[in-house]
């Protein structure tokens, strides 16, 4: 079974999708470190934004590897390497959209994650998981909540991993990643005709995850 959740930066598609592979015993892919672990990546190199021949060669070479740990926790490697944690830097957050928005970037990572999703039953949150790399999931969410309520929550979620940052420097940022996640020319970040829409603004993240269960158990 393949599940698919988009939605916007700072929704929590990422938390409620983890949630959920934890309770059905899926493999959780989130497709948003993959390109995280690329860009950090492309900058500890020191490689131009706009370099986009050295970016996809890049790409194409670079080995990103997944893995649910038991502390329910998403362990993040790029080329053999655990970078769960820096990938979560506020300068990758910078840059990781401006790597999401190039083509052959994007159709390298889309193969990986199709393969990754075909080895176990799975839930992948991304941009473009219900349109583009699984337009044929078995159910399919698009997880949303109002602009304030997003920054509130990427805001808090950079504190605790001890993060110095303001939140008028995550509004920025976060309106930025909109942007250009909803106008990129490949992919855009879009709703699926059959997806199920939620709206987290008010409500909990167990609230979330039981209402998702609900559905994904039903063909409701």
């Amino acid at each position: 079974m393949i599940i698919a959740v988009d939605g916007p930066a700072g929704a929590g598609k990422s938390t409620v999708a983890k949630l959920i592979a934890q309770k059905l015993g899926f493999l959780y892919i989130d497709t948003g470190a993959m390109y995280r672990a690329l860009t950090l990546k492309v900058l500890e190199q020191k490689v131009n934004i706009n370099e986009l021949g050295r970016i996809i060669e890049m790409a194409k070479n670079t080995r990103i590897g997944l893995k649910n740990s038991p502390d329910g926790l998403l362990r993040v490697y790029l080329d053999g390497r655990d970078v769960s944690r820096e990938i979560r830097q506020p300068v990758i957050t910078q840059f990781v959209s401006d790597i999401a928005k190039i083509k052959e970037v994007r159709e390298v990572m889309v193969e990986l994650q199709r393969d990754l999703a075909k080895k176990s039953d799975a839930i992948l949150d991304g941009r473009d998981i219900g349109t583009v790399v699984f337009p044929n999931a078995d159910k399919k969410f698009f997880i949303d909540a109002n602009f304030s309520e997003r920054v509130d929550r990427r805001f808090k979620e950079l504190k605790g991993l001890g993060e110095t940052i303001t939140k008028e420097s995550v509004d920025s940022d976060l309106a930025n990643r909109d942007t250009i996640d909803t106008t990129r020319k490949v992919a855009p970040l879009k709703k699926a005709e059959d997806a199920i829409y939620i709206d987290t603004t008010n409500l909990s993240i167990d609230q979330v995850v039981e209402k998702m269960l609900a559905l994904i158990k039903t063909n409701g």
